[in-house]
Parts: structure tokens; C-alpha cells; sequence
């Protein structure tokens, strides 16, 4: 062989010894490389299950709390209330299970009431929430009242901006059908908090002091038969709160009392006797209408609707007990309000 051949193969072993060299460090460098890349991966974490929402879970906060002072409305959501008793309510072997033609109302209220709150006695406003059976809206008005107001008013319920909504379940919120065939409503009102602000102090009152209305024209109401007129004299140097029992008291003793206890002043008891006596004509007057005309409405009833009205059903609804609520079992009561009276049954 010549030189020149004999060194090209020299350099040409030399060479693939050099790639071969190259290649098992290149190897070696990448097994350490993912040997490191494992060792520096960390365990999975378990996945976390959230629990999925009850197709009635939300039922409760729907039903606007009418009459509840809007400075109060967050205060009532401070604790995290459980209302899974009105949800059972709605399932087989419920209250409000399987009602044939009838159809659930429900509004909303609070209670503000002395309870034990971690071991302290505090003043909670405690949400209610009133279930009314019938085949129709109960009523299409609403009734604002206070101590503070002069004269009762009753209003259609569309000027304080609330009406009876469909409520439509969780798992059928994707449907618009099932808006026509809900058979639950809720009491809502439409007025947005942000332009409170701006509303004169009147008008910003009455929604405090509203109360969801009933008519039973079965029953006699209250009024009919009270014999006590309620006085709000414009007197001088301060005006005169009193109630005047038309049956019971005589008013020249009556007046006499109020000016020896330096609540009247002398010189306006004649005026103040007048005053009085205008208001029990006004109230007598008030009471003869309202008899004449639930005697006018029964008689222009349907029987279907006389049937409705005698079968009607109220059902009222406190928060169940839970680690984390106040504890509600000794201030629950049948009382709705004076239009409602009482429910026929407390849940």
C-alpha cells in the first residue's frame, strides 16, 4: 500500500472514533437530562369535586323581602341561611308537591329578632319566606303602612315596581318554554338599588314600609269591627298621638286627661274635640264600605273562584338549623301580617 493511502485511513479511523466518541457522550448527556427532568417532576394533587348546585337552591333568595329597609338587605344575607325544608317542600310527599290546578306564591320578608350568635345575644333580621296555594295571584296589590304615616294606602303593586315572576328551576334555565308552564312565582321587584340615591325620601320610605296585600272576602277584616280611630292632632307647640276608642271612651274625659298631662294645651280643646270627632265619622263611613262592598264582592263571585278563596292555603317558611345560623326555633310564628293574618301552617 502507498503512504499516502495508508495515512488517509489512519485519518478516516480517527475520525469515526471521534463521531463514535461524540455520539455515546451525546447519549449519556441526554439519559442524564431525563434523568433529571423526572426526578424534578412532582406528584399530582387528587382533583377537587364541587358540589353541584340544587335545582332549588336559590328559590329562597328570588323572593324579594318586601317591607325590609334597603340599608338592611345585606345584613340579611350575612349568614349563609338554609331553606332545604321549602325545596323539600316541593318534592314527592311535600306540601307543595303535586297541587293539581294550583300554583305556588311565594314572597319574601324579614323578622328583625333577638337571637344567640356565637354565644351572644343579637339582634338578626331572620328571612321568611310565605308560600301561598291558589290557582291565581293572590293579589295584584301592595299595602304601605306605617305608625308614621296618617292614612293606610293600597296600591297596585307595579307602582312600587314589583310583580309575580315565573321562577324557573336551575336545570331548566336554557328552556323559555317552561316560563310558560311554571307553576311557582315569586313576589320580585324590579327597582335597581344603585338609583336609591336619587329618589326623594317619600317615595324611598314607601318601599320600607310595604306589605304584601290580601283581600279574603270571607273573612271580616280587622278594621270593620276596630272601634279605635288613631289621632295625629296638629297641635301647637307639638302635635298629639293618641288613639280614640269610640265605644270606650267618653271624649270630654278623654280631652281633660291629655290637657292634665300637659299633652294638649288648654286653648285647643275645643279644636282637638272636633278633630276627634271627624275622624270617627270618617272611620265609621270607612267601615260601613268595607262591609257593603265584600258583601258586593261575594255575591258577584264566581263559584269556582268562592271555592279557590275558602281552599286557599298559606304555608310559612323559617331557615332550617345549621352549625352556621343562629338558631330561629324559638321566634318561628303563624303571623304573616295584618292583610294575611296567620299561616295555616309554620315550616
Amino acid at each position: 500500500m502507498r503512504r499516502g493511502a495508508k495515512r488517509k485511513a489512519s485519518q478516516k479511523e480517527a475520525e469515526n472514533h471521534k463521531e463514535s466518541s461524540k455520539a455515546a457522550n451525546s447519549s449519556k448527556a441526554t439519559r442524564t437530562r431525563t434523568t433529571k427532568r423526572v426526578k424534578a417532576s412532582e406528584p399530582q394533587s387528587e382533583p377537587q369535586y364541587l358540589e353541584d348546585p340544587r335545582n332549588l337552591e336559590d328559590l329562597w333568595k328570588a323572593a324579594f323581602p318586601v317591607g325590609t329597609e334597603w340599608d338592611q338587605l345585606d345584613s340579611v344575607y350575612q349568614f349563609k341561611w338554609d331553606f332545604s325544608n321549602l325545596e323539600q317542600a316541593f318534592e314527592e310527599g311535600g306540601k307543595l308537591y303535586d297541587l293539581g290546578k294550583n300554583k305556588v306564591y311565594l314572597f319574601g320578608c324579614t323578622e328583625p329578632q333577638l337571637v344567640s350568635v356565637n354565644g351572644e345575644n343579637k339582634v338578626v333580621c331572620i328571612p321568611v319566606v310565605v308560600a301561598v296555594v291558589s290557582p291565581f295571584p293572590p293579589s295584584d296589590k301592595i299595602g304601605i303602612n306605617s305608625v308614621q304615616r296618617e292614612a293606610e294606602e293600597i296600591i297596585p303593586m307595579k307602582q312600587m315596581k314589583m310583580d309575580w315572576i315565573p321562577y324557573i328551576p336551575l336545570e331548566n334555565r336554557d328552556s323559555q318554554v317552561d316560563r310558560l308552564k311554571s307553576q311557582i312565582f315569586i313576589l320580585g321587584c324590579t327597582q335597581r338599588r344603585a338609583a336609591l340615591k336619587h329618589m326623594k325620601i317619600d317615595r324611598l320610605k314607601k318601599f320600607e314600609y310595604c306589605l304584601p296585600y290580601f283581600y279574603q272576602p270571607f273573612k271580616e277584616d280587622e278594621l270593620e269591627q276596630s272601634t279605635e280611630v288613631p289621632i295625629m292632632f296638629p297641635g301647637e307647640p307639638k302635635p298629639v298621638y293618641c288613639e280614640f276608642d269610640w265605644e270606650l271612651d267618653e271624649l270630654e274625659e278623654f280631652t281633660d286627661k291629655l290637657i292634665e298631662e300637659e299633652e294638649l294645651s288648654a286653648d285647643q280643646k275645643d279644636a282637638f274635640k272636633e278633630f276627634v270627632k271627624e275622624k270617627v265619622r270618617e272611620q265609621k263611613k270607612n267601615n260601613r264600605e268595607a262591609r257593603e262592598a265584600r258583601r258586593k264582592a261575594i255575591e258577584e263571585m264566581s263559584e269556582e273562584a268562592k271555592a279557590a278563596f275558602e281552599n286557599m292555603r298559606f304555608y310559612k317558611f323559617y331557615p332550617v338549623q345549621t352549625p352556621d345560623t343562629p338558631d330561629v326555633s324559638n321566634v318561628k310564628a303563624p303571623f304573616i301580617n295584618r292583610y294575611y293574618g296567620k299561616a295555616h301552617e309554620v315550616l
